[in-house]
């Protein structure tokens, strides 16, 4: 028996769980037509299948029809669901994992035009500033009918073979009825008293209960203190936490510190690259001190020192882990095998939650497996045949190309112009707040040296040096340069420089500086909090009606975090159309798409952020002695079939070029070129 704390079983009711690590309800998404289908059921299956005691989905399954599903979440209103929840939990207790499921009513954090256009309904007249819906204050019907509809929903999931339910009471409907910030009604369920607060939560677990009976697990993940004036105070949250003890209606806790109605509160409850790890994990332990509770928590806990720390030190009794699992599903069973080391690493970037909070789906910034278990693996097979494979260029998705190749058992060479590998990741980490994506890189390299891949340093590739390796594949990785023509016009900008320039200090920030951002991504912002930092006065200019819209919401908070104490102006509806010298001074023509409207201003300094355009020339001088002359049978890709395009029978090598190489895109398109690419090779 291992005395790893995160290894330990532990008794919840009749359901003892294999060890002390689980990912936390989360909505991937990936549900089609509101129900948890093969995908879905993949995805939580992988996990299962690598060790993880307990899996819980949905973030949050919807149980009344004006509850509509504003992130594609599970219809748990629907009886059709209940085959499908059979068959994803049936996937995941083959591999012996529990599974239970989140059920909410999102109250007023959704819209009215959306499923069936009901309107919305709270104990709030006020809407949530993330949805922006105004609800209707909920009548005694709308009360019953929605405890009625926890309990149908309860009764479903257990039909479904869920091993149990959690209600989410957290930012949706029956936290709206709690907290004293969104509690605006009168009679038994209103006015500011802990006990009419409470309330609705409460009959809803009591519906619940009776229905499913005693033997089913159901807890809660709520919210036991708002970190907000006039919301539940963490005094408040105790006692909440010791009533639902005393009820004895509930079987476990899961903690949350915070508040998600704007994209601040949400940042700060589940925290991003450069915040502090594990902001409330002693405050989850203070719960479990004052309540004896079986007690979980996750929050930004990305690494296994720190879920081992929060296990061994009796804060929680499970530990969450649900990004770091969507960076790695394997993380449990590394553990097991003694191979940590060997766990990639969740960087904090956030691209999974942020994709779906802008009605995406969720995926990892850096494993392009992850949501993609039915098309693309997590660990790779040997190839039949070995092959010379050569890679030019060690960003991401070259490193992702060499990785993968290597783990084929491939012989793989990479040549890379700079001194260090990363490309743009290497740009981006020189950000303080930014520096943990550098172990998208790090984590590749070591994987690499694992497997002898032979890097060549300092070494700007010419056809003749790939030539001379004797290659049978040839992927093109180079990146790409920044682009610093204007839309449309071709107009190149002999007096701007680019946003790369300013974020890696070859160029200095001037006295007042234009960010003119057409591209609307990371780098225009770095930029901007760059010269900011710097002490220029900053105006951040877009073509668009918002600024940085790649930027999604939780990633963005930091940048305004650092750029609104300072001189920055944000001005949207503008497009450069040149710039002159004037002097020692720049003025820039500026018009807008909307009418003939233009006018000028001067600046110290102009600063382009407009993507890349790809380095591509090595591509194109290697590409008539290639056997397929560079074409892709995106029909083979797809279907996750090898590459066998010979266009070009005398041809030498299969050559291929990935990531911006091809066209401005981002680390994930990058990496998910290479290993669907290689995967095949």
């Amino acid at each position: 028996m291992s005395k790893d704390p995160l290894l330990q079983p532990y008794q919840l009711k009749h359901l003892t769980l294999r060890n002390r690590i689980m990912t936390t309800s989360h909505e991937p998404a990936y549900p089609e037509d509101g129900m948890p289908k093969a995908r879905y059921a993949a995805y939580h299956a992988e996990r299962a299948k690598a060790g993880v005691a307990l899996t819980m989905t949905a973030g949050s399954a919807a149980v009344s029809r004006d509850s509509p599903p504003v992130f594609n979440n599970i219809l748990a209103y629907k009886d059709e669901v209940v085959p499908w929840i059979r068959n994803l939990t049936d996937q995941v207790h083959e591999h012996g994992a529990a599974v239970m499921i989140q059920l909410t009513h999102l109250g007023r954090r959704t819209g009215w035009n959306k499923g069936d256009w009901l309107p919305s309904v709270s104990s709030s007249r006020h809407r949530e500033p993330a949805h922006r819906s105004f609800p209707k204050l909920a009548e005694d019907w709308d009360i019953a009918r929605i405890i009625s509809d926890f309990a149908d929903a309860a009764e479903r999931m257990k039909e479904g073979g869920m091993d149990g339910i959690e209600l989410q009471v957290y930012g949706h409907l029956l936290d709206q009825f709690w907290s004293p910030l969104t509690n605006d009604l009168d009679g038994p369920y209103g006015g500011q008293s802990l006990d009419s607060r409470m309330r609705m939560p409460l009959d809803v677990l009591r519906a619940v209960r009776d229905r499913v009976g005693e033997d089913f697990i159901v807890g809660l993940r709520y919210t036991a203190d708002e970190a907000q004036a006039g919301g539940i105070t963490p005094e408040e949250g105790i006692e909440i936490s010791r009533r639902l003890t005393d009820s004895g209606m509930v079987d476990f806790l899961n903690v949350i510190r915070g508040r998600i109605h704007t994209d601040p509160a949400m940042t700060d409850v589940i925290p991003v690259q450069g915040m502090k790890s594990a902001p409330h994990l002693d405050f989850a332990g203070e719960v479990k001190r004052a309540t004896g509770m079986p007690t979980f928590h996750a929050a930004r806990i990305p690494d296994v020192a720190t879920a081992r720390h929060a296990v061994a030190s009796g804060l929680l009794d499970i530990v969450g882990m649900t990004r770091a699992h969507m960076a790695d599903p394997h993380v449990v069973r590394k553990i097991i095998e003694g191979r940590e080391d060997r766990i990639r690493p969740c960087v904090g970037a956030t691209y999974c939650l942020d994709r779906i909070y802008q009605a995406g789906e969720a995926l990892c910034i850096h494993n392009a497996a992850t949501g993609r278990e039915l098309t693309m693996p997590h660990e790779i097979p040997a190839a039949a045949t070995h092959k010379k494979v050569v890679i030019i260029g060690a960003g991401p998705g070259g490193l992702e190309a060499a990785r993968v190749a290597a783990e084929r058992g491939h012989d793989v060479t990479v040549l890379e112009a700079a001194a260090e590998p990363g490309g743009q990741v290497r740009l981006t980490a020189q950000n303080p707040r930014r520096a943990e994506m550098i172990g998208i890189i790090d984590w590749r390299m070591a994987q690499c040296a694992a497997r002898d891949v032979a890097f060549r340093f300092n070494t700007w590739a010419e056809a003749e040096d790939v030539m001379a390796l004797n290659p049978d594949v040839v992927i093109v990785a180079t990146g790409g340069m920044p682009n610093m023509m204007l839309h449309e016009t071709r107009t190149d900008l002999p007096h701007a420089v680019s946003s790369w320039d300013i974020i890696s200090g070859d160029v200095k920030p001037a006295g007042h500086v234009l960010v003119y951002d057409e591209s609307g991504d990371h780098p225009g912002l770095m930029a901007a909090e760059t010269a900011a930092g710097a002490g220029a006065r900053v105006e951040v200019m877009t073509p668009d009606r918002t600024f940085a819209p790649d930027i999604m919401g939780m990633n963005l908070v930091p940048y305004m975090r650092a750029l609104q104490d300072k001189d920055v102006r944000f001005t949207v509806a503008r497009r450069l159309l040149g710039i002159s010298r004037s002097g020692n001074r720049l003025t820039a023509a500026i018009g807008t798409d909307y009418s003939g409207h233009t006018y000028c201003a001067e600046y110290d300094q102009v600063v382009v952020n407009y993507g890349t355009l790809p380095l591509d020339s090595l591509y194109f001088a290697l590409k008539e002695r290639a056997s397929n002359r560079g074409e892709v049978d995106h029909d083979a890709l797809i279907a996750g079939r090898p590459q066998a395009v010979t266009s070009n029978p005398a041809g030498r090598f299969q050559l291929f070029r990935i990531g911006d190489a091809v066209s401005a895109r981002n680390t994930h398109a990058a990496i998910y070129d290479a290993l669907r690419l290689v995967k095949d090779i």
